[in-house]
Order: C-alpha cells, then structure tokens, then sequence
C-alpha cells in the first residue's frame, strides 16, 4: 500500500474522524481509522460501533492495499508536517519486521514511522447504497438542529431522551429533544414529496456533525430505515443506529395558551444575562425573572458571596410576577435564536414558559420553572 495526498486535504477528512471515534486507548481497533487505497481514491472510515463515517478522497495510488492506524497519532502527524504533498508508504509484514507505515513529506527529509492493526479487526461500517433516501435543504434541515440539539437529556436511565427526535407529519418535519425540565421544538414543511418515514430519536453525537460540517448550500440525503440513520453530502457518509424506546408525548406539554406576554431586546438580554451569570449558583442555576409594567428585573444569588440585579426594558402591561428558572435553559436557546428582539409566554408562576423570537417563527423552546428559595 503507497500513495500520495496533499496534507491539508487529508487534515479535514481525518479531523472528522476522529470526532467520531470516542476511545482513546492506542490499543483497540476503535480508536484506529480504516484507510484503503485503490483506483486514485483513499476510503476513510471510522465508527464508535454507534455511530459511523465513510469519505472519499482523490488521491494518487502506486500501490494498493488497506489497514488502519491509530486516529490521534496519525492526526498530530499531519498536523506537524509542512503544507505540501505527502507520502503514506505500508511497510513489514514479512516476518522480519512488525507491519507499520512510514508518513513523510516529498521535498522535506522528515519520517514518521507507525504500527499498524490489520483491518480485519476493524468493525464493518454500516452503509445503505440502496436506502430510499430523500433530499432536504442543508441549511433548514442544521436551522432545526441547532434549534433542538442541546435540549438532549444526558441521563442515561432515561434513554429515550438521549436523542432527537424525527417524525413526519404530512408535509412537516417535526424535530423535538427534552431532558424532561425543557424542551426545544422546530417544525418546517420541508417534506413535501417525500415517502413517509418511521418516526424515529436520533443520536445528538451525528446530528451535532452534520451541524458542523454539511454546508449551508444545496441538500443533503437522509435515509431511516432498518433502526438506522443515514445522511449524504459532499463526500461524506454517516450512519448511525437510532435510539430504541418511546419518546415522550410532547404535544402535551405545549401549552395551548397562554395569558402573560412580553418581549425584550435580545441584544439588551443577552447583556444583562451575561453579567448576572456572574452570581449564579452553578450547581442550582437558579436565575429570577421579576416582571412589573415596562420592565424585566433578573436576579441571581450565589450562597453567601452575593447577588446580582439588572433591569432591562421590556413591553410587560401584567401585575407583577416572578418566576425562577435555570440559567442555561434561558442562555442556551439564545444561542440560537435569530431576531431582534425574544418573546416570553406565561401563564402562571411554576407552569411552562414558552420562549421564542418575535415575530414568531419555525421553533420555540418550553422551560420548567423552578421552585423559588425559601
């Protein structure tokens, strides 16, 4: 096996990999990225057996063949070498020497050398050439990602939270994650024409890749078939296995209405939050919202070190309230809500409160309320 690649092309593909690998131990065959080189073209793959990664990359081939090499050495390999092209050469395997590879610049005269595992260890990678994919638009379909992803609950005993979830409602597709105290919600109709699909949850770990890498041009294809997720663009492949249970029934904790409305200048919020974080309890995360005509007061206390008070103006015309609520579920959705100015909906002290841009769009995030301290 010998071939040659520009290094910052290979850079790219290989960082995507090892985002997906989750094992750092040199030793098993999942922290190792599967290269096999033939016909000018370098297969990458890698998996953490969850979730998977296949690229394509042109590359010129002397001689064919195939292994895998541990993921992070081969990364700060490439990342040390100068720009230019680069030669992976597969040596041993003849009973004098262990099998290895040498990585070494072509016009510099610097040499790496790495042991190998044979590619028979490695884990089959799981594709679907023949899946019945549809194609959705790149940039709506990472909009509703980045509208839920982060809503994903991290207990691991309430499983069917650990990912999003997907479903299809006539020509609507519906994208919902909730750790049980918040929830984010996205709906587009962006579907039309496409075959139903099962409804399904969704691992964070690949929708947070797809985030990060598809472009925000074109489509991208998506097959769910067999317990399985499949998305295509560019080069790339990702396959991961969908989450097993029944995912909470979230219409019913959207409220139908509410009595309570107010909107404040998102870039006047995102300040004045900024700065009371500053004495929040980080294990509570308790952060007050006090309403009163024309205003909203934030409040934070940190134990015995202190407070926080900031007002901002808001368009509030109610009787005063106060309503506790954790920090991050307010600072999260922020993120990523677009607009200039955020809507609160509410109806009572310690019933849901509905957060979203004015004016109204796609996607709205529901927070718990807290219980106030004594």
């Amino acid at each position: 096996m010998k071939f040659t690649f520009d290094r910052d092309a290979m850079i790219g593909e290989i960082a995507i990999a090892q985002e997906i690998i989750s094992t750092k131990n040199s030793g098993s065959i999942l922290s190792n990225v599967f290269l096999s080189a033939s016909n000018n073209v370098l297969t990458i793959k890698a998996t953490d057996v969850k979730v998977s990664f296949q690229a394509s990359v042109p590359v010129q081939v002397q001689e064919e063949g195939s292994t895998t090499v541990y993921c992070d050495k081969l990364m700060g390999i490439l990342s040390a070498l100068p720009e230019g092209e680069v030669e992976f050469a597969q040596q041993g395997g003849d009973g004098t020497q262990a099998l290895g590879v040498i990585i070494r610049p072509m016009d510099k005269k610097i040499k790496f050398e790495m042991r190998t595992m044979s590619e028979e260890k490695f884990p089959e990678v799981a594709v679907s050439e023949d899946a019945p994919y549809f194609e959705v638009s790149a940039k709506e379909i990472k909009e509703m990602i980045a509208q839920t992803v982060f809503a994903v609950s991290s207990d691991e005993t309430r499983y069917f939270m650990n990912g999003v979830y997907f479903e299809k409602k006539g020509d609507l597709l519906n994208m919902v994650a909730t750790d049980g105290r918040r929830m984010g919600f996205s709906s587009k109709e962006i579907l039309a024409g496409v075959a139903d699909f099962p409804a399904a949850i969704i691992h964070p770990k690949v929708l947070g890749i797809v985030l990060k890498h598809c472009p925000d041009e074109g489509n991208i294809q998506m097959a769910i078939v067999d317990k399985m997720v499949f998305f295509k663009f560019a080069s790339y492949s990702f396959g991961a296995a969908l989450i097993d249970g029944q995912f909470p029934a979230y219409e019913r904790v959207i409220p139908a209405s509410q009595s309570h409305h107010f909107t404040v200048a998102k870039d006047e919020l995102v300040a004045a939050m900024r700065r009371v974080a500053l004495m929040v309890d980080k294990k509570a995360g308790r952060i007050y919202f006090n309403m009163e005509p024309g205003l909203l007061r934030i409040t934070s206390r940190q134990s015995e070190l202190g407070s926080a008070d900031e007002e901002i103006s808001s368009d509030y015309e109610g009787e005063p309230m106060s309503i506790a609520m954790n920090y991050r579920y307010i600072d999260e959705p922020l993120r990523v809500l677009s607009g200039d100015r955020i809507a609160f909906e509410f109806t009572e002290e310690m019933k849901a409160v509905t957060m979203r841009p004015e004016p109204a769009s796609h996607y709205f995030h529901i927070i718990m309320p807290m219980q106030k301290e004594a």
